[in-house]
């Protein structure tokens, strides 16, 4: 048995992150500050008692011992990130050296979630891990995609300097049950403002594109990651690359939910990126085959069932 620390353990990606592996019968601490985590998301583990739930803040210190640390902590939304961006890079900078540091001190292995904004609005497609990126570093995304962009450099440093064992990961976009109906996410948006009945707001003119993970491949492969050849550190694209649309996704949704709902659209927000793809040909290589299983109609069709309940 492992004894494992997830950092924003109770959000979205965390909480499933979290009941995988007690599942898997390692002994879990799950960190959060419930800024955008939920009790809600982790409320069915707190019988477990090899489940441990604890509110914290990762911009400050924190002390166990443990065998690895996953760092999920960080909002992941424009709405969410955007708030308080100050919040956001501490969130991310500080978050890593805290992590790094127990890792150091305890000698756990750590796996750092980065993101596929580190590409910023990308000018190669679709995005290999060794381009690096096209992003505003004075924009108001850049808190997180800067924030994400730092957090990565730590861990490389942290590996060469002082011997931690990291991994890191760079998600793209990603979906399923447990998602915050108002984070502000494109495909939380597109089925709130469908099971209302509201028009389905489009920003741009609809032939950006987005490649959508369904979270149980995201949770596969991460843990994969973890898993791996030791001298495989990442980073490591994670990703679904079927590219579809706003207007492609905002007409499954309608469909899916039998909607009278209409695409209007809206001025795309500044460095909205126009594509997003991943090239997964590595994680394939490096992570025994990994590749996403759960396809846009069959997870778009679980993920609708989950925000009936939130109606």
């Amino acid at each position: 048995m492992k004894r494992i620390l997830i950092t924003g353990g109770a959000g979205f990606v965390g909480s499933h992150l979290c009941e995988r592996l007690l599942n898997e019968g390692n002994d879990v601490i799950c960190l959060d500050n419930y800024f955008t985590g939920n009790k809600e998301n982790v409320v069915h583990l707190l019988n477990n008692p090899f489940f441990e739930l604890v509110r914290h803040d990762i911009t400050e210190p924190y002390y166990a011992e443990v065998d690895e640390i996953y760092n999920m902590a960080c909002p992941a939304s424009p709405v969410h990130y955007q708030y308080n961006p100050i919040k956001t890079i501490k969130t991310s900078v500080m978050g890593a050296i805290n992590t790094l540091g127990l890792a150091k001190r305890v000698k756990a292995k750590i796996l750092q979630a980065s993101t596929s904004e580190v590409y910023g609005d990308p000018a190669v497609h679709p995005q290999p891990e060794s381009y690096w990126g096209n992003v505003n570093p004075i924009g108001i995304r850049s808190c997180y995609d800067e924030g994400k962009r730092c957090a990565e450099t730590l861990f490389m440093d942290y590996h060469s300097q002082n011997d931690v064992a990291i991994k890191i990961i760079r998600i793209f976009n990603t979906y399923g049950p447990r998602m915050n109906p108002n984070d502000g996410r494109v495909v939380s948006n597109f089925i709130m403002q469908a099971l209302k009945g509201e028009d389905i707001t489009i920003f741009g003119d609809g032939t950006q594109t987005r490649s959508f993970q369904y979270v149980d491949d995201l949770v596969e492969g991460t843990i994969r990651m973890m898993n791996a050849d030791p001298k495989f550190l990442g980073p490591v694209n994670l990703g679904n690359p079927n590219e579809f649309t706003m207007l492609e996704l905002a007409e499954a949704v309608i469909r899916l939910t039998n909607s009278k709902s209409k695409p209007i659209f809206m001025p795309l927000p500044q460095d909205d990126p126009k594509q997003r793809q991943p090239d997964i040909n590595l994680a394939k290589e490096k992570l025994s085959g990994w590749k996403p299983e759960i396809e846009l109609e069959e997870g778009l069709t679980k993920t609708i069932k989950y925000f009936e309940t939130k109606l």
